[in-house]
């Protein structure tokens, strides 16, 4: 249909970025354990944004931003490389803008556009513009 295709015109034009969504994990540790977790959350594109220690104990409290889609399997990595001494707990914060443009040839348009465009039942393919033109 004509308004179908306008649509889709219309989205690839605008320069369309794709977001994911980010947990923001809380986690308790001891001294001893803070390498294995900076080590765990940069291997899966973590950002640590505060360390405090408890007072009166010797734990930590490290929160960090973690992508939710790099977060499968966090919590037993976390639990190997700190040998159990690390508790987390992952809650969604917010949406982050995921860098790169998903119609340029690249990563991201090779891995994450073409599943989702195959999981969707739509050739894993983008388009070229002038399958949208009118052909009247």
């Amino acid at each position: 249909p004509t308004a179908r295709r306008v649509m889709s015109a219309a989205e690839m034009i605008s320069a369309p970025r794709l977001m994911e969504p980010v947990f923001l994990v809380e986690i308790q540790c001891p001294e001893q354990a803070m390498g294995g977790i900076y080590s765990c959350l940069n291997r899966r594109r973590g950002q640590v944004f505060e360390e405090n220690q408890r007072p009166g104990t010797p734990l930590y409290n490290v929160k960090a931003y973690l992508p939710v889609a790099e977060s499968f399997g966090f919590d037993t990595d976390l639990r190997a490389q700190t040998s159990g001494q690390a508790f987390p707990q992952c809650v969604f914060d917010h949406w982050q803008l995921v860098p790169g443009d998903p119609l340029a040839e690249g990563k991201l348009r090779d891995d994450v556009i073409a599943n989702i465009r195959k999981r969707k039942g739509i050739s894993a393919e983008i388009p070229p513009l002038d399958r949208f033109k009118d052909k009247l």
